[in-house]
């Protein structure tokens, strides 16, 4: 009975299974379950940068005004002012050093002094003081002279971007009229004094930073008062005032106003007044290639209304190798006792003073072979009237020659020939040499250009042979220049060649020592007829150096 149920049971399971597997066969259809993972994240924060970005390249070129005056070139004719008495110590290079005492002595009773001192910062404030003494006696009676001088300046800039300078000086040149001949003549020796004194002041005022107009300005105050022994005096005051502003990047304007003012007071005499003043508006254009001033100035003297022309032209290579310039410009330069007794130590007083109104037109070139060698060269036509000229024999004078008159040529032509060129290196190596050459034509009233230069050629070298040894020199040669000689006729010195040299060295940390040769080649040649220079001398010394920046 058991087995009959456990058989029915097992019959009517697999009966249900047989069912159920064919009812899932008939309602199965194909599908795809897919199954993610869904995980939240936060979105990531931007980094902060911390490169900075290079930037923009600026192609545009910037515009550089700079205004270096040419001193390679100068085509204003001076006439040349030898001074045969005066002795130039190292006439090569000035005192680098802030501090310094240099002391010596010489074969021709020379004793020397020379000395500078500067304070302050350089930057915003300073001040130099200058001092000099010497003197020499050669053994021709009366043949000695005698300089001092000494100066003081100083300049302060004040925050509001203007910067304030001054300077006060003194000097006195003594000498005496030893050129009497025959050399066998007396005379006292207060009767030969030649001695005179300039005391100058100057104060500026200009602008160091642009201010809101855009406008620069350089006014200045220059007054020196004139004297010799033999009471004539003198008064000099020259006020100058230049304006200048940028129009845009290739032009600009430049203002300038210009009062000259001169009493001279003769002993015994009425005193002259002498009053020149300009004005000179100039228009400047500048490219990398090409620069032009065109502008006039119109002048007047003492009353006398003169129009004069300024013009200039450069054109050249934008590496500077090559410039040529040309131009036409005039100007009167003052004539007064202080100007006159610089060219001649030995002139009389004058009776008058006339002013000399020079026009020039002049062409040349310069530039540079590489950046230690330098080159220029001109050719200039100059127009003088009333050029100053010394005559120590005037018409119907037969005196001893000792004393230079002046006398005023009305009108004269110039040819005026010259270059220059310049070696240097570092600061081992500084070569520079110029050759002038004058040739004066058309004169109305003297029959020549008397105790002017004709031709002349200056060189001067610098060479450090080692760190502590300097050698300098310098030499220069003239041919004869025209004088009247005491019969009325032409007669001319004879030519020069003068050779210096000298020898720095330094011993021991400030301390160096210093020696000086003077024509070398022992001619007494003479610069101004009847007056030969000192033949061959020397001298030597020491020199106290207290720059601390130079200490070793």
């Amino acid at each position: 009975m058991l087995q009959r149920k456990t058989g029915i049971a097992l019959a009517l399971t697999t009966f249900l299974l047989v069912q159920q597997l064919t009812a899932q066969e008939k309602n199965d259809t194909k599908s795809v379950e897919i199954t993610s993972s869904y995980k939240p994240v936060l979105i990531n924060n931007p980094k902060i940068n911390l490169i900075a970005a290079p930037p923009v390249k600026d192609n545009s070129t910037p515009n550089l005004t700079y205004d270096v005056p040419n001193k390679s070139l100068s085509f204003a004719y001076q006439p040349g002012s030898l001074k045969p008495l005066a002795l130039e110590i190292d006439s090569v290079t000035p005192f680098n050093n802030s501090n310094f005492i240099k002391l010596g002595f010489g074969s021709l009773k020379t004793p020397y002094l020379h000395a500078g001192f500067s304070l302050g910062d350089g930057l915003n404030s300073g001040a130099n003081l200058m001092a000099k003494y010497v003197s020499s006696q050669s053994n021709r009676n009366f043949q000695k002279f005698n300089e001092t001088s000494a100066k003081a300046s100083a300049f302060y800039k004040l925050a509001s971007g203007q910067e304030l300078a001054g300077s006060l000086g003194f000097r006195q040149d003594k000498t005496y009229k030893y050129g009497y001949m025959p050399d066998t003549l007396l005379f006292p020796s207060d009767s030969l004094l030649q001695r005179f004194s300039t005391i100058s002041g100057a104060v500026t005022f200009r602008n160091y930073r642009n201010n809101a107009l855009g406008i620069n300005y350089y006014p200045s105050l220059n007054i020196d008062v004139f004297s010799d022994n033999r009471k004539n005096s003198e008064s000099n005051s020259v006020l100058n005032l230049p304006l200048e502003k940028a129009l845009g990047d290739l032009f600009a304007v430049k203002l300038n106003l210009n009062f000259d003012f001169t009493r001279f007071s003769p002993d015994d005499k009425e005193a002259l007044n002498n009053f020149t003043w300009h004005f000179a508006p100039t228009v400047f254009y500048k490219n990398p290639n090409l620069r032009i001033n065109a502008g006039i100035r119109p002048s007047w003297d003492n009353g006398t209304f003169k129009m004069f022309p300024n013009l200039m032209g450069e054109v050249g290579t934008s590496d500077s190798r090559f410039t040529f310039q040309a131009g036409w410009s005039g100007y009167i330069r003052k004539t007064n006792y202080q100007y006159l007794a610089s060219q001649n130590y030995w002139l009389r007083a004058p009776d008058s003073l006339k002013n000399t109104w020079i026009d020039e037109r002049f062409a040349g070139f310069k530039g540079a072979l590489s950046e230690h060698f330098t080159y220029s060269a001109k050719v200039a036509f100059n127009q003088l009237h009333n050029q100053p000229l010394f005559v120590n024999y005037p018409v119907a004078n037969t005196g001893d020659g000792k004393t230079f008159y002046v006398v005023n040529e009305p009108k004269m032509n110039v040819l005026n020939l010259g270059g220059e060129v310049a070696l240097k290196i570092e600061e081992k190596i500084s070569i520079l040499s110029g050759l002038n050459f004058n040739q004066y034509t058309n004169l109305t009233i003297n029959e020549k250009a008397w105790g002017l230069p004709v031709m002349e050629w200056n060189s001067t070298i610098r060479v450090q042979v080692l760190k502590d040894l300097i050698i300098k020199g310098d030499f220069f040669v003239f041919n004869g220049m025209p004088y009247l000689a005491k019969d009325g006729g032409v007669s001319k010195t004879s030519g020069a060649f003068d050779l210096n040299a000298g020898i720095e060295f330094k011993i021991w940390k400030n301390i160096s020592l210093w020696t000086q040769f003077n024509n070398i080649a022992n001619k007494p040649y003479q610069r101004w007829n009847q007056y030969p220079v000192y033949g061959f001398n020397l001298l030597g010394g020491i020199i106290f150096n207290f720059d601390q920046n130079s200490k070793q």
